[in-house]
């Protein structure tokens, strides 16, 4: 299972109130990239070039039906699990599952996965970003 990695911005967009991360609120999404993140990135999606959609790899990915709570003083950003299904041809190549909020005006970016080396999806076959138990969690 990759790790995740947040994108510094993301800690000043929280206190800035960019992000709502609770189920009523923003939509977050994960898109495929082959190009590489940095945590000092702007994080804005234009800043994190997107692979190209096609065979069933939709343009602005996959909406994760984030949800967030809290017990005891920490937060916690869950979602359902994304797949990709490559159908009619291939899509990829791609290194890094990248989260951001699509209801922000800026598709601003939270974090990413890093697979560790470039994936092509083949007719029929899938990719998983499995989140676990959690996406993040805010202590």
């Amino acid at each position: 299972m990759a790790t995740f990695n947040k994108f510094n911005d993301f800690a000043e967009q929280l206190g800035k109130g960019i992000h709502q991360l609770h189920a009523a609120g923003h939509t977050l999404k994960v898109y495929l990239s082959n190009a590489t993140p940095s945590a000092t990135d702007d994080a804005v999606k234009t800043d994190l070039a997107e692979i190209t959609d096609e065979h069933g790899y939709p343009a602005g990915g996959i909406d994760v039906q984030n949800d967030y709570t809290e017990t005891g003083g920490t937060g916690t950003l869950t979602g359902v699990d994304v797949v990709f299904t490559a159908s009619g041809g291939s899509f990829g190549p791609f290194r890094y599952a990248v989260l951001y909020n699509d209801t922000a005006a800026s598709d601003n970016l939270i974090g990413w996965w890093d697979y560790g080396s470039s994936i092509t999806c083949n007719t029929g076959e899938t990719f998983t970003v499995n989140f676990g138990a959690s996406i993040l969690t805010i202590a």
